[in-house]
């Protein structure tokens, strides 16, 4: 018969505390869930990595044929595009994308 705090998956009581369930089932859940979130930030992060090389490309040509580094109309473009698909948290978060992206003014 298995001890107090664990089951057949192998959680235990110290996964229940560092989870904040009350339950080895819903510990488990939140391991599970958890590793997925972190395989999906590390994605994101990727992306974003890409964005701002994809950014420098653009910027570079920009500035070589005499043109501004940052392009304002685009950038109310994005802002755009995220706030609508998001909310208004989705401003804030387009704004950090764009901030990284420009890289150094």
């Amino acid at each position: 018969m298995p001890t107090t705090g664990t089951h057949s998956t192998g959680t235990h009581s110290t996964d229940l505390r560092i989870t904040g369930a009350h339950s080895s089932e819903a510990a488990g859940v939140i391991t599970a869930a958890r590793e997925r979130i972190d395989s999906l930030d590390d994605r994101i992060i990727g992306l974003i990595q890409e964005r701002m090389a994809v950014s420098a490309v653009i910027q570079d040509a920009r500035m070589t044929s005499g043109g501004r580094r940052v392009n304002l109309s685009r950038e109310m473009e994005v802002l755009g595009h995220y706030s609508e698909a998001l909310g208004k948290p989705g401003t804030g978060l387009a704004m950090t994308v764009l901030e990284l992206c420009r890289g150094r003014i």
